[in-house]
């Protein structure tokens, strides 16, 4: 394979979060978690600005090699949280991962009679993401600030050089995708859920940056000119979404809205027969990346896997959610897992148009197939005639 040279004007610019990460540390106001992730945009953003004004015909050429660029400053970021938290140095990124120590007033009696006395009670407040401060963490750190930023700096050279980079572009994606697959959702799932800071969604931010840049980047015709295409992207979006949810859900997710959604809209989940929860993950692991790839197939042409598997899908999740649906309000179930009477409309509501929408995928595959359809090579002899 030909490694393409390094970036040196991307390198130099991702070495700046260096001295910025250590002149914010001394910025007493980032204390705040709404500050920090304030402040993090605002840089992000005039990152982006350098790179656009100082490189465009780059990023004309392909517009990876912007995100290539802010993720190698971010890398470096990374980099300098995980040296800090096993104490290679110090002073630079404490207020992104730091624990503030707060006091309140906590009842406690003193002994005898007398006045009660308040004895002040500390607790650690996060600030920004104390998650990275795991094990975890530190070693997705380390690997980003590392393996990712050789990797953002070759494929940013190959950029520079109009080179192709296809296999380390493939490497880093599924490097990049398995580290957020596991680590978003176990922020949500473990111990640092309840303490959850904006910051935590610039990482979702930091997913979907590389996935409209890749469109930007193969888009050949328009998803705009084609509208049911259009919707049926978003609903496939949306579905993604609600599939996650109520597989975080079954997964015990301690966040305030899944335990309101599955005690007040869903509480079948609950059932011990064990059938919801297995079915919730049965989506979890299989429709849910359909949905993302059918997303792909849409948006671009020739993927003709895509009718068959929207049929087999259709019937799939028709099925699933006749039987979870009717069991959900049966007679059979336990009235404590029943859905109640006062949120019937939206369960339905979001069960019917969760069942529906494949079954329109499927639909539109076959109305209009010639997309999906992989546009065979001329014959020798077209070629030749077009030749003449």
């Amino acid at each position: 394979m030909d490694i393409p040279p390094l970036a040196g004007k991307t390198a130099a610019m991702s070495l700046g979060a260096l001295p910025v990460s250590y002149a914010l540390n001394k910025v007493s106001a980032l204390s705040q978690p709404l500050c920090v992730v304030l402040v993090s945009t605002l840089i992000l953003g005039l990152l982006f600005m350098a790179v656009y004004s100082l490189s465009h015909g780059e990023i004309t050429y392909d517009p990876l090699y912007a995100v290539f660029v802010i993720f190698s400053f971010t890398s470096v970021v990374d980099l300098v949280i995980a040296l800090q938290e096993d104490g290679y140095m110090t002073g630079f990124m404490d207020f992104y991962t730091k624990e503030v120590t707060v006091a309140t007033k906590s009842g406690v009696a003193g002994g005898g009679p007398g006045p009660i006395m308040h004895a002040p009670e500390h607790h650690s407040c996060p600030q920004g993401e104390p998650y990275l401060r795991t094990a975890h963490g530190i070693f997705i750190c380390y690997w980003d600030g590392t393996v990712h930023y050789l990797l953002y700096l070759a494929m940013a050279g190959a950029i520079r050089k109009r080179k192709r980079y296809r296999n380390l572009g493939l490497y880093w994606l599924g490097s990049f995708a398995m580290s957020l697959l596991v680590f978003l959702p176990g922020n949500i799932l473990g111990k640092y859920s309840s303490e959850i800071r904006p910051a935590f969604f610039l990482a979702i931010l930091y997913m979907l940056v590389p996935c409209w840049a890749g469109v930007q980047e193969e888009q050949r015709k328009g998803l705009l000119q084609r509208p049911a295409d259009l919707t049926l992207v978003i609903y496939l979006i949306l579905a993604a979404f609600f599939t996650l949810f109520r597989g975080l859900v079954v997964l015990d997710c301690p966040t305030d809205a899944c335990f309101i959604y599955i005690y007040q809209y869903e509480p079948y989940l609950r059932d011990p027969v064990a059938y919801p929860k297995l079915q919730m993950l049965m989506y979890l692991f299989y429709a849910l990346p359909f949905y993302c790839l059918a997303v792909y197939a849409l948006t671009f042409p020739g993927c003709s896997w895509l009718p068959d598997w929207a049929l087999v899908f259709a019937g799939a999740i028709g099925q699933a959610q006749f039987s979870h649906m009717g069991a959900s309000v049966h007679l059979r179930t336990p009235f404590t897992y029943r859905v109640p009477e006062d949120t019937w409309t939206t369960f339905f509501l979001s069960n019917m148009l969760f069942a529906l929408g494949p079954h329109l995928l499927a639909f539109r595959c076959l109305w209009r197939p010639a997309f999906f359809m992989q546009a065979r090579p001329l014959a020798p002899q077209v070629q030749g005639k077009k030749q003449q």
